[in-house]
């Protein structure tokens, strides 16, 4: 576990992936496996004595806090302008999803129980955030290796995605070109939006309230105009720091003896299933959309569905790019990126409804 903690930190100093959350991970993984550190829980002369760590634990992960304190700040980074000026997108951020679905019916059938199957299976919404919140209703005991699957495939994106679009695309298809208007977007519609998003994922998925209303306050923040400070503190100082609390806590569940099994290896590969069908998903619904569109449109918009904000857009962006130096499909890909935002938390919601 300490190799593995090390290998964390090297991929989020070497790599960059994800660093804000792989370099605390890794360091905590380290210290949690040093025996007597104290920062777990131990026996001592008879007696558990608590460890710092399980105290912030049970503060920040027990009861939710921690992923519902980033869903203020990313709801105060995202701007829904790309998304409310193309609404269509929506329907690229549901079909996304398809790897979630998929990856729970093949983690029942490989043995696990349903709400073993559903936390697995979420890894797939993209969002960590949405992972960690899920699992620890359903699965606590699976928090740790889930936590590092959702966090590392999301930082792989733009290996994993280029290569999932190739395999189901042609060359022909990657380089449809889409025309891009322009369109101002009032205040008014700014703000009612995150309102109204609230309203219908309360009636479509009640459980996903927690993740869409915190986001959905960020959002607001954002665009309501007299709450700037606040929002800019959102997006920085409390993120920040939520962050780091965040990945240091979740080393409690990276001990050898619940990290080290077979169902570890089996839920980081079940995690790369779930990102790989999210992609092909949203590209095999594009396609599936072209066959009844005069103006067609280019399939590999369907991948930025998932919730990877912005990385996802930016590499459909380069694809783009690379097959035709002219073609620039990076609004659309935004507009379909932040509806997955939206979509991976009613998802999560969807989830905790039927399988809790």
């Amino acid at each position: 576990m300490m190799g593995i903690g090390a290998l964390l930190i090297y991929l989020g100093i070497k790599k960059q992936y994800e660093p804000t959350l792989l370099i605390p991970m890794g360091l905590g993984a380290v210290l949690v496996n040093i025996p007597g550190s104290g920062l777990i829980s131990q026996e001592i002369n008879g007696q558990t004595q608590e460890g710092i760590l399980d105290v912030l634990f049970d503060f920040g992960i027990s009861n939710e806090l921690f992923p519902l304190l980033i869903f203020i700040g990313i709801g105060a980074m995202i701007d829904f302008g790309p998304l409310l000026k193309n609404p269509f997108m929506f329907l690229f951020g549901a079909a996304a999803q398809f790897g979630i679905f998929f990856t729970i019916l093949v983690a029942i059938i490989f043995g696990f129980d349903l709400q073993e199957a559903a936390s697995i299976g979420i890894i797939g919404a993209a969002d960590g955030p949405t992972s960690i919140f899920v699992t620890n209703q359903l699965a606590p005991h699976l928090l740790g290796p889930i936590t590092v699957a959702a966090y590392s495939y999301m930082a792989l994106v733009p290996i994993i995605q280029p290569i999932a679009i190739k395999a189901v695309t042609t060359e022909k298809e990657r380089k449809i070109k889409m025309t891009y208007q322009a369109e101002t977007i009032s205040k008014s519609t700014r703000i009612l939006f995150p309102i109204s998003v609230v309203f219908v994922a309360g009636f479509v998925a009640p459980a996903s309230l927690p993740l869409v209303g915190f986001l959905m306050f960020g959002n607001l923040m954002r665009e309501c105009g007299v709450l700037d400070r606040l929002s800019q503190s959102a997006q920085n100082e409390l993120v920040n720091l939520v962050s780091i609390l965040l990945g240091l806590t979740i080393s409690v569940k990276m001990t050898a003896d619940q990290f080290l099994n077979l169902s570890t290896l089996l839920i980081i590969a079940f995690g790369l299933v779930a990102f790989v069908m999210d992609t092909i998903g949203g590209v095999l619904f594009a396609k599936f959309l072209n066959i009844f569109r005069k103006e067609k449109i280019n399939p590999m918009i369907g991948a930025a569905g998932i919730s990877a904000f912005p990385m996802s857009a930016r590499v459909i962006q380069r694809m783009a790019h690379t097959e035709d130096n002219q073609n620039f499909v990076l609004m659309y890909a935004i507009g379909a990126n932040v509806s997955g935002q939206i979509a991976s938390v009613v998802a999560g919601g969807l989830v905790l409804n039927y399988f809790m």
